[in-house]
């Protein structure tokens, strides 16, 4: 039975994971798995340790408690890691937390419970990234910063962006396919004119190597 929803754990957990890994966010497969792996043993050290009633091990609540208290220290690991002026990792952060929770409920063998969560989480990230594509290519445009990523020279280009009257919609911080971290604003669509001008303007700052509009 342990070992059973140990592996369980390390499958679903790792279905997660991977999708982190490939999109190269900073908690991936590994992290995801230690996560789910660490609840689920938790929750059986709470259901063997537990207070025994009628000759049934009862739960010690306390402890997934405690579980999920440490991964909220975790998930906030995420989102500071790459923070310097622009928000991210939260999605990242959530998943983490998911994972512990499936854990949880893998270890005291509520595999329908885990599983189901597993295949809404999958289906959430699968559906939402489908989503982000459509909408960065219909309604509104990026701009991509290749430099050396820092808070002052993303608020100076938002800055001109905005006295050019450019409704920023988002930023973030991508991580490409060699680990190179570059910054993307999105907008609302602008005519070809005045993304040249801008481009021309942004591409003059100290510190950018490249400024693509699309």
């Amino acid at each position: 039975m342990i070992a059973a929803r140990l592996v369980v754990t390390v499958f679903l957990t790792g279905a997660i994971g991977w999708d982190r890994e490939r999109l190269r966010k900073p908690a991936g497969l590994r992290t995801h798995i230690l996560v789910g792996l660490g609840s689920a043993l938790a929750m059986l050290v709470s259901i063997v340790t537990g207070p025994v009633v009628n000759g049934v091990s009862q739960l010690d609540p306390r402890i997934a408690q405690n579980v999920l208290t440490g991964i909220g220290f975790l998930g906030a690991g995420t989102i500071l890691h790459l923070r310097e002026g622009v928000v991210s990792g939260l999605t990242t952060a959530a998943t983490l937390w998911a994972c512990a929770v499936i854990g949880l409920a893998i270890g005291c063998g509520f595999y329908s419970g885990g599983l189901l969560t597993t295949a809404l989480v999958l289906l959430t990230l699968y559906f939402l990234n489908l989503l982000d594509d459509y909408i960065a290519n219909r309604v509104y445009h990026n701009l991509t910063l290749h430099a050396k990523v820092s808070g002052t020279l993303t608020e100076t280009v938002r800055d001109i962006l905005r006295d050019s009257n450019v409704r920023i919609i988002k930023t973030e911080v991508q991580t490409g396919r060699e680990g190179e971290r570059f910054v993307v604003i999105h907008f609302k669509p602008i005519p070809v004119a005045a993304a040249k001008n801008l481009n021309r303007q942004i591409d003059r700052l100290p510190g950018i190597r490249e400024a693509i509009f699309n």
